[in-house]
């Protein structure tokens, strides 16, 4: 995979978590999705932006030390994104307020656009600009997905990520609704009951990898955006790209954080 040049575009947060547990980890969609990929053995670059301040240092310093390329990364007055995520004394970790500061305000330039442009696949993150984004990479003939439970949009999509819970219609629903957009496939992530996947014609299903214990699930469904866009990247079949994405979320899951890191 050392030949797989890929890009993820978007946010990146400082995870802060509070109640049971008093830690933080580097984190954010775009972020984690690079990470992951780096960690497979794949050119990693990511794009976004962090806030001339300490925690913008700490994100910086987790993408050098995973060997993701940070040329793409751009310091902007004001502070760098963080996430408050409360842990219940039973263990369960609730999003309660994300914060996405200087992120909520990148956008590529033209140049780097065309630098991303030339790697085989492109992930957007959260990003207010994912439209603008999308019609720019395709007008340049790249490949594209998208967390679409953070971003708006499906025109231009080669992937399109959705999130739903155990409830089969939502899901279904989500899938359709994306293809229906523009999306030439449609992947929606049910957490344990595994994923679902809609080309406008097929359904393909996969179940979540048994784990013998879920330590944290922060991140999860970022590492199997990951897996799953690597394995596409490299001409897999949709089933093969879907249990490629179970694999690396099944991993995420073991740790704590979206991906190996001290707190």
């Amino acid at each position: 995979m050392n030949n797989l040049s890929l890009a993820a575009v978007g946010d990146n947060t400082v995870d802060i978590y509070y109640g049971a547990d008093d830690e933080s980890f580097i984190g954010g969609n775009a972020l984690n999705t690079a990470v992951q990929w780096s960690l497979m053995g794949a050119r990693a670059g990511y794009y976004g932006a962090v806030g001339s301040d300490d925690l913008g240092f700490r994100v910086r310093e987790a993408l050098a030390k995973n060997k993701v390329n940070t040329d793409g990364l751009t310091e902007l007055p004001g502070k760098t994104s963080t996430t408050l995520i409360r842990v219940e004394p039973s263990g369960d970790r609730i999003i309660a307020q994300d914060n996405f500061e200087v992120s909520a305000t990148y956008m590529p330039s033209a140049d780097d656009l065309d630098d991303i442009a030339t790697r085989a696949f492109v992930h957007i993150g959260m990003s207010p600009f994912a439209s603008r984004i999308r019609n720019e990479l395709a007008s340049r003939g790249v490949q594209i997905s998208q967390d679409c439970a953070v971003s708006e949009g499906f025109e231009h999509l080669d992937v399109a990520f959705c999130s739903a819970g155990e409830e089969s219609a939502e899901a279904h629903t989500m899938a359709r609704e994306a293809i229906d957009g523009g999306a030439q496939l449609a992947i929606v992530t049910r957490g344990a009951d595994g994923s679902i996947a809609f080309d406008g014609r097929d359904w393909f299903s996969v179940p979540a990898v048994e784990i013998p214990a879920v330590v944290d699930t922060t991140g999860a469904g970022d590492s199997y955006i990951a897996g799953f866009v690597a394995a596409r990247a490299q001409g897999k079949s949709v089933l093969d790209c879907m249990r490629a994405g179970a694999a690396v979320a099944a991993k995420t899951c073991q740790h704590r954080g979206g991906f190996p890191q001290d707190p």
